[in-house]
C-alpha cells in the first residue's frame, strides 16, 4: 500500500471550497464502507489555500479509499484538466539525500 500523502493540486478555475465539499462527499461515501467512527479516526486531510491544493493522508486503507473516491468525483465534476494528483512520500529527506 502507498505510504504517504496524495496531493490534489487544483486548477485555478476550481474553487478550493468546492473541492473541499467534494472531499466531504467522498468521506460520506467511505463511511458507507467503513463506518463513520473508523473514517473519523483514520482519515486526515489538509488544505493549502495558496497552492490551491488538498493533501489527503494515504497511510491507511480508509485514506486511500477516500482519495480514490475523491479523484473519481473530481474527474466527473471538473474534468481531466481540473486537477493533478501527486504522491508525496512520508519520508523526510535530509540535506545529504537531497544533494546526492
Amino acid at each position: 500500500m502507498f505510504a504517504g500523502v496524495f496531493r490534489f493540486s487544483l486548477d485555478r478555475r476550481v474553487s478550493l471550497e468546492d473541492a473541499e465539499m467534494t472531499l466531504h462527499l467522498a468521506m460520506l461515501a467511505a463511511e458507507g464502507l467503513y463506518g463513520s467512527p473508523r473514517v473519523a479516526m483514520e482519515f486526515r486531510y489538509e488544505l493549502h489555500a495558496l497552492e490551491n491544493a488538498i493533501d489527503v493522508d494515504g497511510e491507511t486503507e480508509v485514506g486511500t479509499s477516500v482519495a480514490r473516491i475523491f479523484a473519481g468525483l473530481l474527474l466527473r465534476q471538473f474534468g481531466e484538466g481540473g486537477f493533478r494528483i501527486d504522491n508525496l512520500t512520508a519520508h523526510a529527506y535530509t540535506a545529504h539525500e537531497v544533494a546526492a
